[in-house]
């Protein structure tokens, strides 16, 4: 197989590349890569991997921007040092979390894992994240989307249904927005909580200060420096903007 390394850190990426070759030596890697924008560049030269290897904290973003860019089917083992992206993983071809320092053994198995994927020739876009999660974690297989939020309304704690949550937004504090346009704040520390959270097929990252529920928008206007305006519909009537990067990704989830 042919694999790819993005990795920021170069001993650690060549260390890696060293137990690669050591519990797998027919693996040939073609590259180390050291940021989101030379993946980027990489991908756009050349056909995609067998096999990838991600770091997801680079330098000059996070991996899972190249997947908002590019529809890639290879499978993916993330290695990390965090532990709290491993939900999103899953959405996005990930088949092994790997927590740094990488263990040899851990290694192994993804590696054999991804091997029976690519050997068997399987094809699995991103509708297929529940087979993806079962496989690199069996005790994950029941998991689920949150189904709702708890909120404070006056001295009340009160859950809000997600599937009535049109949106949510950042503004110093994270709140929640209904279909009804009713606003509440969240007990939480940032959006990317929220995202790991919601289901993909329902909500988007717009941009940095708010995810948006498909059912929410009205409609898209195409701007000459390749952005989009969003527009969500009544009583909401807000404006959007998603950025030129993440237009196709946003047109990819909006037309599936």
């Amino acid at each position: 197989m042919n694999a790819l390394i993005i990795e920021d850190e170069g001993l650690i990426a060549r260390e890696l590349q060293y137990k690669i070759r050591e519990v797998a030596p027919d693996i040939k890697v073609l590259d180390i890569l050291p940021s989101v924008k030379t993946s980027y560049k990489w991908f756009m030269e050349n056909s995609e991997p067998d096999l990838l290897f991600a770091d997801i904290q680079l330098g000059d973003g996070v991996s899972f921007d190249i997947f908002d860019r590019y529809d890639l089917k290879c499978p993916v083992i993330f290695t990390t040092a965090y532990d709290e992206y491993a939900i999103k993983a899953f959405k996005v071809n990930g088949i092994d979390y790997l927590l740094k320092p990488v263990d040899t053994e851990d290694l192994k198995k993804a590696i054999d894992k991804a091997r029976t994927i690519v050997e068997s020739k399987i094809q699995y876009p991103r509708d297929v994240q529940e087979l993806l999660k079962m496989m690199a974690n069996p005790q994950s297989a029941s998991a689920s989307y949150k189904e709702k939020f708890v909120v404070k309304i006056r001295n009340n704690w009160t859950p809000v249904l997600t599937k009535d949550i049109a949106m949510f937004t950042r503004d110093n504090l994270n709140y929640l927005i209904t279909f009804a346009a009713e606003k509440y704040i969240l007990d939480f520390t940032t959006l990317d909580e929220i995202e790991e959270l919601l289901d993909p097929k329902q909500y988007y990252r717009a941009n940095r200060q708010a995810i948006i529920h498909i059912d929410a928008i009205q409609s898209i206007r195409p701007q000459e420096n390749q952005k989009l305006v969003v527009t969500l519909k009544a009583p909401l009537k807000m404006e959007l903007d998603i950025s030129r990067e993440k237009a196709p990704g946003f047109k990819k989830w909006f037309d599936r």
